[in-house]
């Protein structure tokens, strides 16, 4: 029976020995959900969820690394690698979601006009400001379980960089609501191929998936905020119900309503085939379409 062990003197990483069944049980259901999601990417083309998939990645590694640190509750390396794992794939699961934004408003006819940000910026703005919060996170991530003031900073760290990835989050729902509302009333119907294009039930998607993420990040906040001594820390069931859970939805759902509808072309690509489309069907009376993988 393994025992809570000691860091340094009487400092402990651990307030508990990590639970093995629910280690295993969210191992293999990542791993199942991450094989599915490399298939399916590799099956449609999709490269740009590739930062899905290695979100995924990781959060085996990370709930693999409990498994392995229960005899080991005194080992720092062990303990960072779990944190550090379980903390990050959020960020590489929203890069993945910012990037379907923008293919959306490639999908449409006339549609980055109704963008607060036009598609080319989107992604930019977006993924960058992404990247930056994983640079935060991971720097004060591998700072924690240190005794003193650099566990310390390192947990008022992680916080900062959870409150800027919220912030950014809620400005993506935003931007998503915005143009939803603006290309519903003045947008779509205007053409006949928006019909084609499942735009709603990805933008609904990508509501449900960001709100999963907003709450595990508000979870993580407080988590941090209580400190290492706090409730969060010291049981272990939070961590599954609010982070594990929660993400293991976010993959289920993008695995579901999987933006494979979408070309990774752009707009004016579409415009200009659609307009050769209609010259060439004038003749027989048929109208060209939009393209549309299926």
């Amino acid at each position: 029976m393994p025992e809570l062990l000691p860091y340094r003197g009487n400092y402990y990483l651990w307030h508990y020995i990590p639970d093995l069944p629910l280690s295993i049980t969210f191992s293999v259901l990542f791993a199942i959900a991450t094989a599915l999601h490399t298939y399916k990417m590799v099956k449609t083309k999709m490269w740009f969820s590739s930062l899905f998939v290695l979100g995924g990645f990781f959060e085996v590694i990370g709930y693999i690394t409990r498994i392995i640190a229960r005899p080991r509750t005194n080992s720092l390396p062990i303990y960072l690698i779990q944190a550090i794992f379980l903390l990050l794939p959020a960020v590489l699961l929203a890069a993945s979601l910012y990037m379907v934004y923008s293919r959306i408003i490639r999908a449409l006819p006339n549609s980055d006009r109704f963008s607060l940000i036009s598609a080319r910026w989107t992604t930019r703005v977006f993924v960058i400001g992404d990247f930056m919060t994983l640079n935060v996170q991971s720097t004060g991530a591998g700072m924690l379980g240190k005794p003193g003031t650099t566990g310390i900073a390192g947990n008022w760290i992680v916080i900062a960089g959870l409150i800027l990835q919220i912030l950014l989050f809620l400005a993506f729902m935003v931007v998503c609501l915005v143009f939803h509302l603006r290309y519903r009333k003045h947008g779509a119907g205007t053409r006949g191929e928006t019909k084609q294009v499942p735009w709603e039930a990805v933008l609904y998607m990508l509501y449900g998936t960001s709100l999963l993420i907003l709450v595990r990040n508000l979870f993580r906040v407080v988590e941090f905020v209580m400190g290492q001594d706090g409730y969060l820390f010291r049981v272990e069931w939070p961590i599954f119900a609010f982070d594990a859970g929660l993400m293991l939805l976010v993959m289920i759902a993008f695995y579901i309503w999987y933006p494979d509808c979408l070309l990774p072309g752009t707009q004016l690509e579409g415009v200009a085939l659609e307009e050769a489309n209609g010259r060439e069907s004038r003749g027989s009376g048929k109208s060209g379409g939009w393209l549309l993988r299926r």
